[in-house]
């Protein structure tokens, strides 16, 4: 009998216990719902809050683009009040005042032409100049570039030769090096007809006075005049585009108070440049004009 009492309080201790269990479980899930919920509405508001921010952002672009097209209205309608303004003068212009400003017009267009033909004219000699810069520096491609130096200065072509490539120290002698040099510049110089040709002689600042030569001016001319004549007498070009000329020791390219530098200033210096006449129609202003 004890024993069945025994069994049935277990097995109601038992049942209690199920119930128990289950509604702790019941509440659990309960939970679980709403912090799932909260985290949900959380996530919602989080979302919300970033549309608020990109539409505040957009509404400020729109204004400000609101605000420069009212900018824009109104500078429009100062505009047109100008121009009314303006067409109210022209209004009463007289017929001497009209043709006045025909002529101006007129005027500005051919100086608009002048200097379209001006710039083209430029143009087509840096293009020219390029190419007579590639040809020598091919042509001469052999030397020592510390011999020979090829640039562009104020719109026209150096071509530099070292005083050791040319002459003997003091000396108007040219030397048989030097002829085949003078040779190839030559050649391309005869290929441009429509250039001239500057030879200018320089020395250092060393005094010289010889049987033969006075001093540096005596000098650096008479090393043009070698240079032009050898041009003229071996190689064909033809005397009247040349002009020989001696700068003596008053253009350095470099210091007198050292050997290097003296040696780069003992030089013979070829200039091409296009045709005086040429050049002096290229700057004459178009006729009936008030350039």
């Amino acid at each position: 009998m004890k024993t069945l009492k025994l069994s049935i309080i277990v097995i109601a201790v038992l049942l209690a216990s199920c119930v128990s269990q289950k509604k702790y479980s019941d509440l659990e899930n309960r939970a679980q719902l709403a912090e799932d919920k909260a985290q949900l509405c959380e996530n919602d508001l989080k979302s919300k809050q970033n549309e608020i921010l990109v539409l505040n952002a957009n509404l400020g672009n729109e204004t400000n683009k609101v605000n420069k097209l009212e900018k824009q209205i109104d500078y429009f309608k100062s505009t047109n009040t100008n121009l009314l303004d303006r067409l109210s003068d022209l209004s009463i212009v007289s017929k001497t005042g009209a043709e006045s400003i025909k002529q101006s017009l007129e005027a500005l267009n051919e100086q608009n032409k002048y200097i379209k033909d001006l710039t083209t004219s430029m143009q087509r000699k840096d293009s020219l100049n390029l190419v007579l810069v590639m040809n020598l520096k091919r042509s001469l491609d052999d030397f020592d570039d510390e011999d020979i130096n090829i640039e562009v200065k104020k719109g026209v072509v150096y071509v530099s030769i070292s005083d050791r490539m040319l002459f003997k120290s003091g000396s108007y002698k040219i030397s048989n090096r030097a002829e085949e040099v003078i040779g190839k510049i030559a050649k391309i110089i005869n290929d441009h007809d429509e250039l001239d040709i500057l030879v200018e002689g320089h020395t250092d600042n060393v005094p010289i006075a010889t049987d033969c030569i006075d001093d540096n001016w005596d000098l650096s001319v008479k090393r043009a005049t070698s240079i032009v004549r050898l041009m003229q007498t071996k190689f064909g070009v033809e005397p009247e585009r040349m002009t020989a000329g001696g700068r003596s020791e008053y253009i350095p390219k470099a210091t007198n108070e050292t050997t290097e530098g003296r040696a780069v200033n003992r030089r013979t210096e070829i200039v091409i440049l296009p045709k005086l006449d040429q050049f002096f129609e290229l700057l004459e202003p178009p006729k009936n004009s008030d350039l």
